[in-house]
């Protein structure tokens, strides 16, 4: 008489791993978990688990761009400043008037000299005398500051507005009349001019439309009765297109160690001589 065999033991279909109970036979080409059609994320190959697709989110380099750093997709920052300026103009005029605001936070050479008030050269820089200013400024910076945030990267572009702005504040303070009480985004403005035209020089860029833009704003900075900063507009102008002019012509070997030691270079030579001329005044 021959035995029978035991009859084999049901085996149960896999269940997905994050959803017990829920029957799959698709596997995480990864790491070869079960996984449900809720859980499955669509890969080069096969079907991924959300664990093994963050993990290998992490390990993805992210795209530098032309003139390093990484790659900007929006020009988030250009916006981040426009809103900013915007809310301190209602600071401005709304709750604390306007001639009282910039008294205390305009750019007054005798405050920064006398009283220790260095904030003066930053502050001002976001202040402006009146609507029709602050939408000058605000224009210009929404039409350049995008284009130039795109290319250079959002890190790079906050070091060129913020350089540009304190180098037009630092001529401001070297060369403005002592009793000047000066405010506006200009400075860092005109700094984004002079990038912009490095800058379409290097990509090969008809630059003449740009040109003519700074040319026309510079002919306003020096016509009298406009009763303009030309020191803030010319120190921004020079700052922007010198700090550009490194940025992108820095050896791509060496580009972000180029880059950060200039910008740090510059900042240094601009506190030495703000101090310098401190100590001149007094």
């Amino acid at each position: 008489m021959t035995e029978q065999p035991p009859a084999p033991e049901p085996v149960e279909p896999p269940q997905c791993y994050r959803h017990p109970g829920r029957e799959t036979y698709v596997r995480c080409t990864r790491c070869e978990r079960p996984i449900c059609p809720d859980c499955m994320v669509t890969a080069s190959v096969g079907f991924q688990c959300p664990e093994c697709v963050r993990e290998g989110n992490r390990t993805v380099r992210q795209a530098t761009g032309r003139f390093g750093g990484q790659v900007a997709t929006r020009p988030t920052l250009t916006y981040a400043l426009i809103a900013v300026n915007v809310v301190v103009f209602l600071l401005e005029y709304g709750l604390a008037g306007g001639d009282r605001f910039k008294a205390e936070y305009g750019l007054w050479p005798p405050g920064v000299a006398l009283y220790d008030q260095y904030y003066r050269l930053v502050t001002s820089a976001f202040l402006h005398y009146g609507l029709p200013h602050l939408v000058l400024n605000m224009w210009a910076l929404w039409a350049v500051g995008q284009p130039l945030e795109l290319w250079l990267g959002r890190l790079r572009f906050a070091a060129l507005y913020g350089l540009s702005a304190l180098g037009g504040s630092v001529l401001v303070y070297w060369a403005s009349p002592l009793g000047s009480l000066t405010a506006g985004a200009s400075g860092a403005i005109f700094g984004l001019f002079g990038a912009i035209l490095v800058l379409s020089r290097r990509l090969n860029m008809d630059i003449r439309p740009i040109a003519l833009v700074i040319i026309v704003n510079l002919v306003f900075t020096f016509m009298p009765g406009f009763n303009i900063s030309w020191q803030g507009h010319v120190g921004g102008l020079i700052t922007g297109a010198i700090v550009a002019a490194v940025y992108v012509y820095a050896p791509r070997a060496k580009q972000a160690v180029v880059q950060a030691v200039f910008s740090v270079v510059l900042l240094a030579v601009f506190v030495a001589l703000v101090y310098a001329r401190t100590a001149y005044l007094i």
